[in-house]
This record gives structure tokens, C-alpha cells and sequence, in this order.
């Protein structure tokens, strides 16, 4: 394609060459006027018409045209490129493109095709400028692959849809893909633990953002005795209850007992009953070794005042936070950033199940201890994965301007 900017007369008069590969090379142009490209839109070559699908600047009428092309490929380049159809603009300002964008969503929506409709649902699914009917009508979708994605994803998709769609008797994949939703409310965690739905359910409890009650786990764990693939995910559920905790290790399988019996963020009390009942089942004495290991870890209302008579006595340091790391002691770690950073328990919990190298590091930052201790309790608390970690510049030196750590606490509403 020629850089040289074409006059319309030459643009009109290369629109109708006979020959389809001048046509073809217009129609891949971004600096053709809008009426030449609308023109093309209906031209008898269907490689033309697929170049007009894909150009963006092709003018939202020709979008309409597009979308009821007689071509599945045509529609299907439209409507993977659907995602820029609707100007990022208030109605006022956007006029008739809107209009006109919002008309070819609506078609594509409908498309007898399933892999056109899948193909504007995962052009839509984390649209937030797009009409709500659009996102609902592709979230009920019987077909897996179109629903899936907004499902999942969509902002747009509020807990009355989701609940709706959950109490519809939804297929199996399309409740997993609620299950899935970043920051589940706990009231659609209910819908979707009242459908015993098996595949649900384990991406339910899988979802460590996900908001589950206690009585909601209760009863998960009425019917999980006989439903295997419940156990891990049970045993690696985060802030897990005393009492869920004891119940699982009733009925878990060895390996997932063991595992349960190592978690560092259970009370002591709930510990020792654990590992009484792996004691138990296992017929085994299990040594004092990792049982003074655990007995390092402070309840939580004694650390609480240790770490309150040490910020007094100004003496809660770097050392003293790296020292409770190395020993596992979690409730010394959380109550430094929490008194010495005025930061909720929740929120830190919350940051620490994302596993955010970025939130992490802010919160540290916040509570005024080095890079250094942010980069051990991304690793050896938080379990941030290594390519999410931040790491320290220079060695020792935040990687993120004061600004951009100021905006991390933000975004957790501190």
C-alpha cells in the first residue's frame, strides 16, 4: 500500500475497477474517505468485503451492512474487531456511530453462528461501555463457548443477572465461569453452592476471591465426604474456619491431610486438633519437631501486644518483622502491618489471597519497613508466584515512585 494520500475521484474510480485486487488494496486503506469505504462494504468480492470488516476506519453504517453479510467470515472479522466498534464517548458526543455500533452488537448477538457470537463475547468481556442487554443476552448463550467469557469476566454482569442465570439451571461450565468471577459477593457464592453442582462448587472454593459464608461452607462440607475433587481445594481454601478445618481433616485423603496439618495461618488449637485426627488416621506419632516449629506462632491477641510494646518502646524494626518471617510466625507479620501501618486485617488478608506482588509491596511500604521485607512476605507469606513478584531496585530500593504506591493503596481504599 502506497503512502501517497488518494482524492476522492481516484478513490471512487479504483472503487469500481473490475479488477478485485485494486479494490482489495483500497479497501485495506485507512486514509480512503468514508462513503468509498461504505461502498466496498457491499462489493461482490468477499475479500473485499472481509478487509472492510477489518479496517477501522470503515464508518459504523458500514458495520451494519457487514454484520448481515451473507459471509461467516465477513461477520466474523466484524466482530472480532467488535471491541472498537462503540466510541468510548457519552452518547451526546458519539451521535449516530453509537447508534449505529450498538445496532451491529445487537446483530452479531443474534448470529445463527456460534463462532461469531463466541467471537463478539470475548471481544466484549471486559466491556464496560457496551449496552447492558447486549452482555446479558450473550451471558445466557446455550452454548458454552459464548457464554463463558462474559460470564466470567464482565463487569457489566450485576449479582441479580448472575443469581438469575445461576437459579435458570445454567449448564455446568456456565456456573463454573460465575464461580470463577473475580470478587464473587457471597450471595451468588450461595446460589451457586445451593446447585451441589460438582465442577461449580470446586471452582467455587478454588476462587480465593470469592466470598463464601461460614454456614454456605457448612454445607459444602455436608455433601463433601463423597465428592474428591471438593477435598483440595477445600484444604487450600483461604481463612479457613477452626471448625471447617477440623471436619476436613475427618475425611480428606492422606497427602491433603498432611498438607492441611502444615497450613501457618490456623490457630493453634485448631492445629493440634488437626493433627490429632492425622495422628489418628494415619496411625502414626508425629515427632515434637514441627510441633515446636508451630509453636512459634503467636495467637493473635498476644502478638498483637508484643508488636504494640515494641512500636511504644520504638524498637519494632525490619529485624524484628524478617526474624517472625523466617519462623513462620504469620500473626506477628500481620499484626506489624497492621499496627505499625493502620491497616485493616481484611485488607491485608484480602491482598495477601490475590497474591499482588504490587498491592504487597504497597501495604509494606505503608507500614514503613524496607523492599527487603516486602520481597520475604511476597515469598514466604503471601505465596506471590516468582513472575508475579516485585522485586527491589538497586537491592535494596522500592521499584515504585511514592505516586505509584500511593495509587496501589488506593485501589485497596486506604
Amino acid at each position: 500500500m502506497s503512502d501517497k494520500s488518494i482524492d476522492y475521484d481516484t478513490a471512487k474510480a479504483l472503487a469500481a475497477s473490475p479488477d478485485p485486487a485494486v479494490r482489495l488494496k483500497l479497501a485495506r486503506r485507512a486514509d480512503i474517505q468514508p462513503e468509498i469505504l461504505y461502498y466496498l462494504a457491499v462489493d461482490q468480492a468477499e475479500e473485499v468485503r472481509r478487509a472492510i470488516a477489518e479496517n477501522e476506519a470503515t464508518p459504523a453504517q458500514a458495520h451494519i451492512l457487514l454484520a448481515n453479510d451473507a459471509s461467516e467470515e465477513v461477520r466474523h472479522r466484524l466482530a472480532e474487531k467488535v471491541a472498537r466498534l462503540l466510541p468510548d464517548l457519552p452518547d451526546d458526543e458519539a451521535g449516530k456511530a453509537r447508534e449505529y455500533a450498538i445496532q451491529t452488537l445487537e446483530l452479531l448477538a443474534r448470529d445463527e453462528l456460534t463462532r461469531i457470537r463466541a467471537a463478539l463475547s470475548e471481544a466484549l468481556k471486559a466491556a464496560d461501555n457496551v449496552p447492558h442487554h447486549i452482555v446479558k443476552q450473550l451471558a445466557k448463550d446455550v452454548e458454552l463457548i459464548v457464554s463463558t467469557p462474559v460470564l466470567q469476566f464482565s463487569p457489566l454482569l450485576t449479582d441479580d443477572d448472575l443469581r438469575e442465570i445461576v437459579a435458570g439451571a445454567a449448564q455446568s461450565g456456565a456456573l463454573a465461569a460465575i464461580a470463577r468471577r473475580v470478587g464473587l459477593s457471597a450471595s451468588v457464592s450461595d446460589a451457586i453452592a445451593t446447585t451441589r453442582d460438582v465442577s461449580a462448587v470446586a471452582a467455587l472454593l478454588a476462587n480465593g476471591s470469592a466470598q463464601i459464608r461460614e454456614e454456605t461452607l457448612d454445607l459444602i462440607l455436608d455433601a463433601a465426604p463423597s465428592v474428591e475433587p471438593w477435598h483440595e481445594p477445600l484444604v487450600q481454601r483461604p481463612n479457613l474456619p477452626g471448625g471447617a478445618a477440623k471436619r476436613i481433616a475427618g475425611f480428606v485423603a492422606a497427602s491433603l491431610l498432611k498438607r492441611l496439618a502444615a497450613r501457618t495461618d490456623l490457630t493453634l488449637d485448631t492445629l493440634a486438633e488437626v493433627r490429632h485426627v492425622m495422628e489418628e488416621r494415619l496411625d502414626v506419632k508425629l515427632d515434637g519437631e514441627k510441633d515446636a516449629e508451630r509453636g512459634a506462632i503467636m495467637p493473635m491477641d498476644e502478638a498483637q501486644a508484643k508488636v504494640k510494646a515494641l512500636i511504644k518502646a520504638g524498637k519494632l524494626d525490619n529485624d524484628a518483622v524478617q526474624e517472625a518471617i523466617e519462623r513462620n510466625d504469620r500473626n506477628f507479620v500481620l499484626q506489624c502491618l497492621m499496627q505499625n501501618g493502620r491497616i485493616p486485617l481484611s485488607v491485608i488478608q484480602k491482598t495477601f489471597e490475590a497474591r499482588n506482588g504490587r498491592l504487597i509491596t504497597a501495604l509494606v511500604w505503608r507500614a514503613k519497613f524496607s523492599m527487603r521485607t516486602a520481597v520475604m512476605i511476597q515469598r514466604d507469606m503471601a505465596r506471590v508466584p516468582p513472575r508475579m513478584m516485585l522485586n527491589a531496585r538497586n537491592g535494596t530500593d522500592y521499584p515504585l515512585s511514592r505516586s505509584e504506591l500511593e495509587d496501589q493503596l488506593r485501589i485497596l481504599g486506604l
